[in-house]
């Protein structure tokens, strides 16, 4: 197919094909003449796979670049640690959690027995989440972080369940890191779906 023909097939301009080849985020297509490339279904895929890196997950495009230079070099069971990491926001200066935090975290993490490696950019994130719930004197006590911990673990199965279903190892690949990046926002928005079911029930208006 033409550039024209892939960009609408994509949902996106010709103009973002460029912008993505540009930036090292799409391969090359196959030159069949001076003036004329040739693009195939992979590449409609990859282009998608950019926009939902780049759009709906908010990644910059070095750390959209690490994660599909991943798809082409990376064992499958390295992709959701490296989506991880580039998913990772940048913490301000002196935003370091304390080692109670950590030790906390950890704890959690031995309680559910969870395997998992040092490097997980989740031990930071959850001990600065907990970090700022005590500086505004919130502590959370044993039964609140389990029922987290439990769920979290429910989402996970989830996560590789769906993988688990797809027989292309390519497409598993591709939905495992834009699972990880869009797993998120899908999420969270689900939670305050949830909160406002829950406070209805729980603190119901009189009529």
């Amino acid at each position: 197919m033409k550039i024209s023909e892939l960009a609408q097939q994509a949902h996106v301009p010709v103009s973002a094909v460029k912008y993505y080849q540009r930036e090292g985020l799409l391969p090359a297509g196959d030159k069949t003449a001076p003036n004329q490339t040739d693009y195939t279904e992979t590449h409609v895929r990859r282009v998608r796979l950019v926009r939902a890196l780049l759009g709906v997950g908010g990644l910059t495009v070095a750390a959209a670049k690490e994660v599909i230079a991943a798809l082409d070099t990376s064992p499958t069971s390295d992709l959701f640690g490296i989506a991880q990491h580039a998913m990772g926001a940048p913490k301000a200066s002196g935003d370091e959690p304390s080692e109670k935090a950590r030790q906390r975290i950890l704890d959690l993490a031995n309680k559910q027995g969870w395997d998992i490696s040092e490097g997980n950019p989740g031990w930071e994130m959850a001990a600065r989440a907990l970090e700022g719930m005590w500086t505004i004197g919130v502590e959370l006590d044993g039964d609140y972080l389990s029922a987290y911990a439990s769920a979290a673990s429910t989402v996970a199965a989830a996560d590789l369940g769906a993988l688990a279903k797809l027989s292309d190892p390519d497409r598993q690949i591709e939905v495992m890191v834009v699972g990880s990046v869009l797993g998120d926002p899908l999420l969270i928005g689900l939670r305050r779906l949830a909160h406002e079911d829950s406070g209805r029930k729980l603190f119901p208006c009189s009529e």
